[in-house]
């Protein structure tokens, strides 16, 4: 949260801020896309969830840029040990996709 002088309130940074999420096909192929995330570029993960088939899905937050290069990293460093079956970006998200689940951060 920061403060807004125009409005006098806090308002929440992640507007300005990226989605990142990837998921993968078992648990070890998401071990190995965080670290490389993690290592590759400034961003946070903010948590996982198990889907169900052995689906497995990391959630990153942090700007544009840096979550597109740690989400590309990471599926090439998934992609090495399993299935990367998606990965997806999105820039300034909507204040409402925290109803999905406390990985928005």
């Amino acid at each position: 949260m920061i403060y807004n002088p125009i409005n006098s309130q806090l308002t929440n940074i992640m507007a300005k801020q990226a989605i990142g999420i990837i998921e993968t096909k078992g648990f070890i192929s998401l071990v190995e896309a965080s670290d490389a995330a993690l290592k590759s570029a400034d961003i946070k993960m903010t948590g996982w969830e198990k889907i169900g088939s052995g689906l497995v899905t990391g959630f990153f937050t942090g700007d544009v840029a840096a979550v597109k290069a740690g989400l590309d990293a990471a599926a090439a460093a998934a992609s090495k040990l399993g299935t990367v079956s998606s990965v997806q970006v999105i820039p300034r998200p909507h204040d409402d996709l925290s109803k999905l689940g406390g990985w928005i951060g």
